[in-house]
């Protein structure tokens, strides 16, 4: 049944009375993002060393930010934890849906944290939750062709409503780049609202109060509630006023008019204070951040309803760009709310209550970054990051045209293509967000089932996946990061040039001679982005250096599966990456410290459907020394499946001669030659493999320099006892004996405290410098694990006691580390014990323990009992 269309008359709420004093809130937004860091053909994020001591920059951003904003601290005068609070359920937020993909993988607990923030929030404010969405993978909407822009926003909402559970209210545009178009389109899917810098106003007016004079609002608009005559800086007239200099009152939220009738609700967030999160240290102090706030509020009454204060930063603010950023945030909150008298609320709960009383228009084309509009995604504009002077950015330009031109290509050729297997290409395009969010068989089928002209057979599945992932990396090629820093050849654009890649490679499959060419062309472009770096030159030799060798097809899985089988064992089905593969055979000959290993597998892509059978050979000599050979295989063929059970049968009498020379002489004879090495492996594998040929290695040195140490000890005693320096190579053997024996004490299972304070006494008392970071890292994962057995074994038995006896004997330990370690995680499972409903297995001594395991790690126990309403001793 079609709804009734309400009448311009009713459209517009009744004017809401003004209070002789406003009621005041305040919003802190954060945009939380990252920039996507997958290998476009892993479908992963590979090992960044500069990361260290976390696998890559995503994981160590979550330890330092995203995951203690879900668990922050307040303390008190003595540093002690007397609150731990979930910051996302007190904020306002957004989630790059690339960046919480990668959370809901590997870092669950933060995850969950973000949700459940979400959920605790609406039943704060009658519904209405504090996250909203972002347009799918942070590119410029006003630089974009309208179709992409759509496509955008759909998937960004669609990702909002697969993790959230409901439809968002708002949605946060990357950068705030913002045109009147682009509003439209949001409207158009039912946004209600979205945030901008105070400097994309263009001039501002109260709402008409007569209703005939405003233009019928569909459902999903704002229903704008009529001002008070005299309110704002102008008078009911109507007329526009100009806000030059970001002079817009940010107190409360505009209309935007947009086309036929829709409207859309915009929150200019106060600059000044924004600013001063972001690039001014406010928030080394909590209550000064509050302060500053406060100061967002107009000194004299007015005839609004309520005023907002409200300020929006990039979330990574607080605790990666400041540390304990978090900390400030949470004690701010806490100070308005129980100090000030404030209410802290979202946007969305914010304007459910209180209507736009004025309209606004923005200014075409801007953003919050760029001084010059939205120029810094395409042009030389001279916004840059500072870390470089003397560079350009004239290479933003190129390949801006080399991406637009790839793109405008390639739509015309897959709509070709699709006629045979999709009812309407762009319309399975947008819907293909539900296949991205679950690449089950189930999910796909359905997904076929909806858009696919007719049912289809295996090698048109792929087509048809193939065509979808051509359209999605084509999106995620226009990532804004990708312009945003100063160099062609930085990761960032490294990392969109990559995505253009994987579009050249399925353009190559799908429309054959034409992908060559449209690589030629694309290559052509790039040559005119002219790098700062003399050797790398231009854009294209990027491409050629770095994304280049990140290409591979399904023998180079292959490859990588043969190489890493002959140091881990896996099973007969299972998963590589975004592959399966399912083991066909697999036999390893041994000869003195030569191995070869021979087998042969299937290897599919989760996300295109193509697979592939190979055979292989693998040749390790020991150490670094190890040589590969794939090639196709066809199981169904029976002069190849004879083929190579001879081969293996005269590779195994090979090998029990200790015949190497003719173990290579019949593997060329095979396979031609052995193409691949160590260096074939994916980079997580490669570390890890070449972490096991080192440990031996590793090994061998620390037993001889701990021998030398220990040889010389009390020489060294009897240095540091008349104060002369030891000579360096004493030294440095002294150094490394002691971090590598502490490091191996703190990890040993089970954990023998004794070693540990030895060591940690004798590096003192020699003045050995220990590796803070490592120690703090190593430190904080032991306690950690200590907890997380503790978790497990709370089950009313005695190993729950023995659990807990351990942990507070590893937390007195570690404590006397001479710099403070990483108790965070550790902390969070003991708060999540205490809160447990469940606590019969609490005798008088567990109480008695529990306290102390808190009280060692920090945590001031009965305050924070009283403060969190616990009932627990």
């Amino acid at each position: 049944m079609a709804k009734t269309r309400t009448s311009p008359k009713t459209a517009v709420a009744p004017p809401t009375p003004p209070a002789a004093q406003p009621e005041r809130f305040v919003c802190v937004h954060g945009h939380f993002y990252q920039p996507p860091r997958e290998n476009p053909w892993l479908e992963t994020v590979e090992v960044q060393d500069s990361a260290a001591p976390y696998h890559d920059w995503n994981d160590r951003i979550t330890a330092e930010c995203y995951a203690p904003n879900g668990a922050s601290r307040i303390t008190d005068r003595e540093n002690k934890i007397i609150r731990i609070m979930n910051n996302y359920a007190r904020m306002s937020f957004n989630f790059g849906a690339t960046l919480l993909s990668w959370l809901s993988d590997f870092a669950p607990r933060t995850y969950r944290m973000i949700l459940d923030a979400d959920r605790s929030s609406r039943l704060r404010h009658a519904g209405h939750g504090s996250a909203i969405a972002q347009n799918y993978n942070h590119i410029i909407m006003p630089l974009a062709n309208e179709r992409d822009a759509r496509t955008q926003i759909r998937w960004g909402i669609a990702d909002f409503e697969h993790r959230f559970g409901r439809k968002p209210e708002g949605m946060w545009l990357a950068e705030t780049a913002a045109s009147r178009w682009v509003l439209d389109l949001m409207a158009q899917e039912g946004i209600k609202f979205t945030i901008l810098a105070p400097h994309q106003c263009a001039r501002v007016r109260p709402i008409p109060q007569n209703p005939g004079d405003l233009a019928p609002a569909p459902e999903t608009s704002i229903a704008p509630s009529a001002p008070a005559p005299g309110s704002g800086p102008v008078s009911a007239s109507g007329a526009w006023t100009d806000t030059p200099d970001a002079s817009v009152d940010t107190t409360h939220p505009y209309l935007v008019r947009l086309d036929q009738g829709r409207s859309i609700a915009v929150f200019f967030y106060n600059g000044p204070n924004s600013r001063a999160i972001a690039f001014e240290g406010l928030l080394n102090s909590g209550e000064e951040f509050g302060r500053r706030l406060l100061s967002g509020f107009p000194l004299e009454p007015n005839s609004e309803p309520a005023w907002l204060s409200h300020v929006a930063t990039d979330g990574e603010s607080y605790g990666h760009h400041h540390r304990h950023g978090e900390m400030a945030l949470s004690y701010t909150m806490h100070w308005l709310e129980d100090k000030q008298h404030l209410k802290v609320t979202n946007y969305a709960a914010f304007l459910s209550r209180f209507p736009p009383r004025w309209e606004a228009e923005i200014v075409e084309d801007t953003s919050w970054s760029c001084a010059h509009g939205v120029e810094r995604w395409r042009s030389n504009c001279g916004c840059n990051s500072g870390g470089h002077p003397g560079w350009e950015q004239q290479w933003r330009a190129p390949l801006r045209q080399a991406l637009d031109t790839l793109r405008d290509a390639i739509a015309p050729l897959a709509e070709k293509l699709s006629q045979s297997i999709f009812k309407d290409l762009w319309a399975a395009r947008d819907a293909y967000i539900r296949v991205i969010l679950d690449r089950s068989r189930p999910s796909t089928d359905a997904f076929f089932a909806q858009h696919a002209t007719h049912v289809l057979s295996a090698s048109e599945r792929v087509t048809a996946l193939e065509l979808m992932e051509l359209q999605r990396h084509a999106q995620l090629m226009y990532t804004s990061c990708g312009w945003f820093f100063d160099e062609v050849s930085g990761i960032e654009t490294v990392q969109v040039i990559a995505y253009a890649a994987r579009v050249l490679q399925l353009a190559g499959r799908l429309f054959g001679s034409l992908g060559a060419a449209l690589e030629a062309d694309f290559l052509r472009t790039l040559a005119a982005a002219q790098s700062n770096i003399p050797e790398i030159s231009n854009g294209a030799e990027a491409y050629r250096r770095y994304v280049t060798p990140m290409k591979i097809e399904l023998e180079q899985v292959g490859a990588h599966y043969a190489i890493s089988s002959i140091f881990r064992s896996y099973p007969e089905q299972g998963e590589l990456f975004c592959y399966n593969v399912r083991r066909l055979s697999h036999q390893v000959f041994t000869s003195g410290r030569g191995r070869v290993a021979l087998g042969r597998a299937c290897i599919e892509s989760r996300i295109t459907e193509e697979s592939e059978e190979i055979c292989f050979a693998v040749l390790h000599l020991g150490d670094q020394n190890l040589s590969a050979a794939v090639r196709r295989y066809d199981s169904s063929d029976p002069e190849q499946v004879e083929t190579f059970e001879k081969f293996s049968t005269d590779v195994a009498i090979a090998m029990r001669r200790a015949n190497l020379p003719e173990v290579i002489r019949l593997i060329d004879h095979l396979f031609g030659s052995m193409g691949y090495s160590l260096l074939s492996l994916f980079a997580d594998e490669q570390h890890r493999i070449l972490q096991t040929i080192l440990t031996r290695t590793l090994n061998e040195m620390e037993d001889s320099l701990r021998k030398i140490y220990e040889d010389h000890a009390s020489l060294l005693d009897f240095l540091t006892d008349t104060g002369m320096p030891p000579p360096p190579a004493l030294a440095v053997a002294a150094n490394y004996a002691i971090n590598s024996s502490l490091r191996r004490a703190i990890e040993a299972d089970p954990f023998d405290a004794e070693p540990v304070l030895s060591l940690i006494q004798r590096a003192g008392s020699e003045h050995i410098t220990l590796d803070a970071q490592q120690f703090n890292y190593l430190a904080g994962q032991r306690m950690k694990r200590a907890m997380v057995q503790l978790e497990a074994a709370v089950s009313g038995d005695d190993s729950a006691s023995i659990a807990l006896t351990n942990a507070v004997i590893i937390a007195e330990t570690l404590i006397q580390l001479p710099f403070e370690i990483n108790l965070w995680q550790a902390q969070n499972i003991w708060n999540d014990l205490l809160r447990r409903s469940d606590k019969t297995y609490w005798t008088e001594q567990w109480i008695e323990d529990f306290r102390r395991l808190g009280e060692v790690m920090n945590i001031h126990v009965d305050q924070l009992v009283t403060e969190e309403g616990v009932s627990a001793f």
